[in-house]
């Protein structure tokens, strides 16, 4: 499935990967992003743990340069999240009527997002955070009430920024953070 962009992206497309498609140029400057898009990522998909998108120019048919890609996964906000039942009630207080209180709620994982060196600094970022979004919004098919993400802690101010939440506060010098984002959140539905 290729979703077309507009402005100022409307020269590049988000493409599904094939299963057996093997990517052979990425470099975001980060080795462990770099090596799972151009050799974990089809072992990923083979295994049906995660998924990956490229965003690519669309007359690029070659598919040799990839500006960015993304990856995610089924996920969920649970109890075992939280340091404790206070905590995990107070969350889902603040989101839920009482008849709608479970025990865990659906969630995609943004397992990791990386732009391409050669197109940084062009908000491919931002506007693929907000592609996912919409993404999971309309012909919603499963049921998905949150996206969460493990955000590195050198990308946590790059989520905040994309209204992403600390599920609970920072750790000091913990190398990653869990963030979430409320699809409710968004006031137009499709």
């Amino acid at each position: 499935m290729k979703a077309s962009l507009h402005e100022p992206f409307s020269s590049y497309v988000v493409r599904k990967l094939k299963p057996e498609e093997q990517v052979k140029s990425f470099d975001c400057g980060d080795a462990d992003l770099n090596d799972f898009i151009l050799n974990e990522s089809k072992h990923y998909r083979k295994a049906l743990l995660a998924v990956s998108y490229v965003f690519e120019a669309l007359d690029d048919t070659n598919h040799e340069h990839i500006a960015a890609y993304f990856s995610v996964a089924n996920d969920r906000i649970s109890l075992t999240d939280f340091p404790n039942k206070t905590e995990f009630n107070r969350f889902r207080k603040h989101r839920f009527v009482n008849e709608k209180r479970l025990k865990s709620y659906p969630a995609t994982k943004i397992c990791r997002l990386a732009v391409d060196n050669s197109t940084k600094g062009e908000h491919i970022g931002q506007f693929l955070i907000n592609f996912i979004k919409s993404y999971f919004l309309s012909d919603n098919k499963t049921g998905c009430r949150f996206l969460t993400v493990d955000a590195y802690a050198a990308a946590i101010p790059f989520y905040l920024k994309q209204k992403f939440i600390p599920l609970i506060p920072e750790e000091d010098n913990a190398p990653t953070q869990l963030l979430f984002y409320d699809l409710n959140d968004i006031a137009e539905f499709e």
